[in-house]
């Protein structure tokens, strides 16, 4: 396996030349990895490659690349070797849990993409495609930042999207929140997407002003009108 078909992206610069990227940016991994239970903080040596006996079959995205076909999600081998390489001290048992995580949070993120985009245009030239991805985990976006200060937890990773709309191109900031489960800290994880165009163009701050129209004014016109009065005669 070379090395880079073990990127899952590592080098961004090199994008459009490798078709074995994932729709994720793991320079992120260690928050990702965060989700998991601790274990000793002592590393083990760093193995050249992932175990034997970790499983090299990838799943295919939903997600359609701009020069065709899907995006392609990373192996478990994949994903242990690459985050070998950052020194995040990865667990070959992990790796059958965080990956499937990792692949539906990815596919989640894609489908609130897609309620933004419906109704946009993109179906007149065969549909929305991404283009490019960026993990920001440690630049809170400014939602983000003012959730954080009445309060909230801040998410534990940041991602923007890049998407084609029929030559429109329209950045997407994706906050990654966990939920609130019962139970104790193993138990099953839940996730907030927070997803939505970033206000850096035209089209990305009209997006967002629909979407407030709709939610909020239409919500009022749409209330039901109490019953005419009427008065009865005798």
């Amino acid at each position: 396996m070379s090395s880079s078909a073990e990127k899952c992206p590592v080098d961004h610069g090199a994008l459009a030349a490798s078709a074995d990227k994932c729709p994720v940016d793991h320079t992120s991994r260690s928050s990702w990895a965060s989700l998991l239970p601790p274990h000793d903080s002592n590393p083990s040596p760093r193995p050249n490659g992932a175990p034997a006996h970790l499983p090299l079959v990838r799943e295919i995205s939903s997600i359609p690349k701009v020069d065709g076909g899907n995006w392609v999600y990373p192996s478990q081998a994949q994903f242990y070797s690459a985050m070998a390489r950052k020194n995040h001290n990865p667990q070959a048992s992990d790796m059958k849990v965080i990956v499937p995580i990792h692949n539906a949070v990815n596919e989640r993120a894609w489908a609130e993409v897609m309620k933004w985009e419906a109704g946009q245009g993109g179906d007149k030239c065969g549909g929305v495609r991404l283009v490019s991805f960026k993990g920001r985990p440690q630049d809170l976006s400014p939602r983000a930042r003012w959730r954080s200060l009445i309060g909230y937890s801040p998410p534990f990773d940041r991602h923007d999207w890049v998407i084609d709309r029929c030559g429109t191109r329209v950045r997407y900031i994706i906050d990654f929140y966990t939920g609130h489960t019962g139970g104790s800290p193993s138990g099953n994880l839940s996730f907030y997407l927070d997803a939505r165009p970033a206000l850096d163009n035209w089209d990305g701050v009209r997006m967002r002003v629909e979407r407030f129209c709709e939610r909020w004014i239409g919500r009022s016109w749409s209330s039901p009108v109490p019953p005419e009065h009427t008065t009865s005669r005798s």
